[in-house]
C-alpha cells in the first residue's frame, strides 16, 4: 500500500512529498527543493530505501535539492517533461536571482511525457503533461488513491503563475479544465503550496476556472 508525507521545504515552504511503498520500503521524493537534511531524516526515520526523485517542473524551489540527494544516495533523477530542460540548465543563475544558496544543476536520468508509467515497489503512477506553469510541467497521478501530485498547475481556489519565461496562460486553463478536470472530481490533489482539496471542490468554487 502507498504512504505519503508531506514535507514543506525551502523559504517558499514547497510542499515535497515522500512516498513509500509499504511493502518494498522503496521510496521516492517529489519535488525535493531543498533542506536536504529534513528530507533524509525522514527517510531514515522510517528507515526506507530512497529510489527515485519525481520532478513536476523546473523551478528552484522544486528541484534545489535534486544533485545533492542523487549525489549521496544514488536514487535516479525522472522527469519532468524535456520542455523545462532549460529551467535545469539556469539553475544557478535561479539561486542568485531568489537568493537561494548555490546548487549544482543535473542532467535527468528520465525525462516524462504523456501516458508514462511510473513505478514504486509495487505501486504505479500515470503521469500526464501540463504546460502553462512551465512548457514541461507534468502531474503524477496515482489512482488507488485517488491522488494528484500537481505542482504548480493547480492552488486551492488559485492556479499557477504564467509570467515566467515561457509561461503560457491558455495552455495552463486547457491542462486543467482537460486533462486534471477529466478525472474523478472526489481524487484530491496535492498542491506546490499549501493546501489541497478535490478536484470537484476547484471544479465548483475555484474563480480562475470559472
Amino acid at each position: 500500500m502507498l504512504q505519503t508525507q508531506i514535507i514543506p521545504v525551502t523559504p517558499y515552504q514547497q510542499n515535497c512529498s515522500l512516498l513509500w511503498c509499504d511493502q518494498t520500503n522503496e521510496a521516492a521524493l517529489i519535488d525535493p527543493g531543498g533542506d536536504t537534511e529534513i528530507l533524509m531524516q525522514a527517510i531514515e526515520e522510517k528507515d526506507l530505501n530512497l529510489t527515485q526523485l519525481w520532478l513536476t517542473h523546473g523551478h528552484l524551489d522544486h528541484i534545489g535539492g535534486t544533485e545533492e540527494l542523487t549525489r549521496t544516495t544514488g536514487a535516479r533523477i525522472v522527469g519532468p517533461h524535456k520542455d523545462d530542460f532549460f529551467w535545469i540548465d539556469l539553475l544557478q543563475q535561479q539561486c542568485e536571482m531568489f537568493n537561494f544558496p548555490a546548487v549544482n544543476t543535473f542532467k535527468p536520468n528520465q525525462w516524462l511525457n504523456e501516458g508514462d508509467t511510473l513505478t514504486l515497489g509495487r505501486e504505479s503512477f500515470e503521469v500526464l503533461h501540463t504546460p502553462g506553469h512551465t512548457p514541461g510541467h507534468i502531474v503524477i497521478i496515482h489512482h488507488p488513491s485517488k491522488t494528484v501530485w500537481v505542482g504548480d498547475v493547480l492552488f486551492k481556489n488559485s492556479i499557477g503563475r504564467t509570467d515566467f519565461p515561457r509561461g503560457n496562460h491558455e495552455d495552463l486553463i486547457q491542462a486543467i479544465k482537460t486533462k486534471l478536470f477529466a478525472l474523478p472530481g472526489d481524487y484530491r490533489f496535492v498542491p506546490g503550496h499549501g493546501p489541497g482539496g478535490t478536484l470537484e471542490e476547484e471544479k465548483r468554487h475555484n474563480p480562475f476556472l470559472k
